[in-house]
This record gives C-alpha cells, structure tokens and sequence, in this order.
C-alpha cells in the first residue's frame, strides 16, 4: 500500500507534505479516521480474546484439579 501511495503522489507530481496532509483531502481523512477506528476495535476485541481464552483455559484447569482430587470408588 505504501509504494501504491507513493507512485500515486509521484504520478501527482505532489510534495509529500501536500500529497499525505488529510486536510487536502476528505475522503483520504475519512479513510483514515476509520482505519484508525478499525485497528483500535480490532485491538479490544483481541483483548477480549485473550482474557477469553484465559479464563477458558482457567476453568478447564480447575475442572481437571477437582476431578483428579476427587477419590474413586
């Protein structure tokens, strides 16, 4: 995506500080503002993956603990 940008701005013939400012174009702000948005979501719901998965894998743990603690008949 990177070279993509730059031969854009390059085919543009823009300086980098005119060709990559959001304000000169709203769309490419809107874009970004919501790649932004997606990586923070993305992020939580990772979080909330993991914390998902270790709490899993904690009541899984238990479970074999008590089941091993408790005598046979």
């Amino acid at each position: 995506m990177k070279a993509q940008l730059e031969a854009a701005r390059q085919a543009a013939g823009e300086a980098i500080g005119v060709f990559y400012d959001p304000r000169q174009d709203a769309a490419h702000a809107a874009n970004l503002q919501r790649s932004h948005r997606l990586r923070e979501e993305m992020a939580s719901l990772m979080q909330h993956a993991e914390a998902w998965g270790r709490a899993a894998s904690g009541a899984d743990e238990h479970e074999r603990s008590a089941a091993e603690a408790e005598p046979e008949e």
